[in-house]
């Protein structure tokens, strides 16, 4: 299902992954999946004169798609080589599914909003992007059953860092997490040894805040 996507929508694409290597994306593989990915069809029509701007948008259930370049600067953080289990925690409008299953990896991805869930889950089907396994559920309890990770994902502004996400993350594994109410901090955990965790923290940038079910 791309008869969506033009020539047009092509050339900006490659305009806008030139703007991300400007702010300074660098890994090329990244790159690639900006170039490749139509990311109008993960929006609404009326914007998509607007999709290729490094800009958030809405996508409906007061949840937004990410910007380009926070997509491209989580991605990155992650390294992910082929193969690799990755968690994300936030599904979303798929975009940054999307990205990551264009990287290589074996994604699993939770999502908190059941209105997003089973559009996305629609979507992702259409666009031929097959995620391992997706999950209507609490992003805060993560997904034991599949860990442990190689990469974990946090696509929404998080209070505080979920321990369950942190003990599900695989010895050498890296978690990229933002924390904190607006902006948030972007913080990189990586996992040294069953207790240690090596913190980087990256700065500012705005997510919507991560939903717990309080149940």
């Amino acid at each position: 299902m791309r008869e969506k996507d033009t020539l047009k929508h092509v050339g900006k694409r490659k305009q806008l992954a030139q703007l991300l290597m400007q702010k300074g994306i660098k890994n090329e593989a990244v790159l690639a999946t900006i170039r490749n990915i139509p990311r109008h069809l993960f929006i609404d029509s009326s914007f998509d004169e607007h999709a290729y701007q490094d800009k958030a948008f809405p996508i409906g259930a007061d949840q937004t798609i990410s910007q380009p370049y926070t997509v491209a600067y989580q991605s990155e953080l992650l390294e992910i080589e082929k193969g690799d289990k990755i968690l994300e925690i936030g599904t979303g409008s798929g975009y940054q599914t999307a990205v990551l299953c264009e990287l290589g990896a074996k994604v699993y991805s939770i999502e908190r909003q059941k209105e997003l869930f089973r559009k996305t889950k629609i979507l992702l089907s259409k666009l031929l992007y097959r995620p391992k396994y997706l999950l209507f559920g609490d992003g805060y309890k993560g997904m034991p059953e599949f860990a442990p990770y190689k990469g974990i994902i946090v696509t929404a502004g998080a209070p505080y860092v979920p321990k369950p996400l942190l003990g599900q993350l695989a010895i050498g594994g890296r978690l990229v997490i933002p924390v904190g109410d607006d902006p948030q901090i972007m913080n990189l955990f990586i996992r040294k040894s069953a207790t240690h965790f090596e913190k980087h923290e990256l700065g500012e940038f705005r997510f919507v805040p991560m939903l717990e079910d309080k149940n």
